[in-house]
């Protein structure tokens, strides 16, 4: 793990900060702007979504993190609200989701047709994500693991006792949700169906890869045995499902040539 890149005098680049960029940037380049095209938007207005989902999901990731941890924060509210750590996946989400909706409605594009894009863009995102989780050693690691591949993070933000070795989730995430981006591309690009459908199969799959690792990572118990990250997963699959449901048999929208 490597939290600061490199340091030149006062200013450091830290990898967790680098891959968060990444994380809005290069899905935008590589999965949004094809998959746009294909459907008759230009290329270009996935630079557009870059900003407005960068935006709204740092906003959104902070204000899920101080909503979660109000008690820990409350002391220093504003010093954690505008400080340089504290960031919950489930709130980039929601945030990002919100920030591109508000943008696509002002531009007056088709819904459906950005969800179409954004479904394997986020999922590579949150891959990038925990790319820099694991770089930083945020905590984002699991349980004590007496597995081979079992792995100590004695440098990390969030350090581990010295000589523990944990589950590296942050490792398993990123595999299964490279798989899911794959998942999610085959769907967007050989159905001809609408782009809800698409993004409701992100949810179920981003909501299953999210249940399974909390088994394995320290998160409190919230409720009825389950942890809150739990829960919201529940949540996000039965939307998903709906999403299917509804709109599986709709075909996919296109803008005028």
């Amino acid at each position: 793990m490597r939290p600061v890149l490199f340091q030149i005098g006062d200013y450091k680049l830290y990898s967790f900060g680098l891959m968060a960029a990444l994380a809005m940037i290069v899905p935008g380049l590589v999965l949004v702007r094809p998959l746009l095209r294909r459907r008759g938007v230009t290329a270009d207005f996935a630079y557009e979504l870059i900003v407005a989902a960068g935006a709204g999901g740092f906003v959104g990731a902070r204000i899920y993190y101080l909503i979660e941890n109000y008690a820990a924060v409350k002391a220093d509210f504003w010093g954690a609200a505008f400080g340089g750590i504290g960031f919950v996946w489930y709130g980039g989400l929601i945030g990002g989701f919100l920030g591109v909706v508000g943008w696509t409605l002002v531009r007056r594009l088709p819904l459906d047709i950005v969800a179409n894009a954004m479904a394997p863009a986020v999922a590579m995102g949150y891959a990038i994500g925990r790319i820099g989780c694991q770089l930083a050693g945020d905590g984002d690691y699991g349980k004590p693991s007496g597995l081979p591949w079992a792995m100590g993070y004695p440098h990390g933000t969030v350090p581990t006792p010295p000589g523990v070795k944990v589950h590296p989730t942050p490792i398993y995430e990123i595999i299964v949700m490279a798989f899911v981006v794959w998942i999610l591309w085959r769907l967007a690009t050989r159905y001809d169906k609408s782009g809800w459908w698409t993004f409701g199969w992100f949810l179920i799959l981003s909501a299953v890869e999210r249940f399974a690792v909390e088994f394995l990572r320290r998160n409190p118990v919230w409720f009825a045995g389950l942890t809150q990250p739990q829960w919201v997963a529940i949540v996000s699959a039965l939307i998903g499902i709906v999403l299917v449901l509804v709109f599986g048999k709709r075909p996919a929208v296109r803008l005028p040539a």
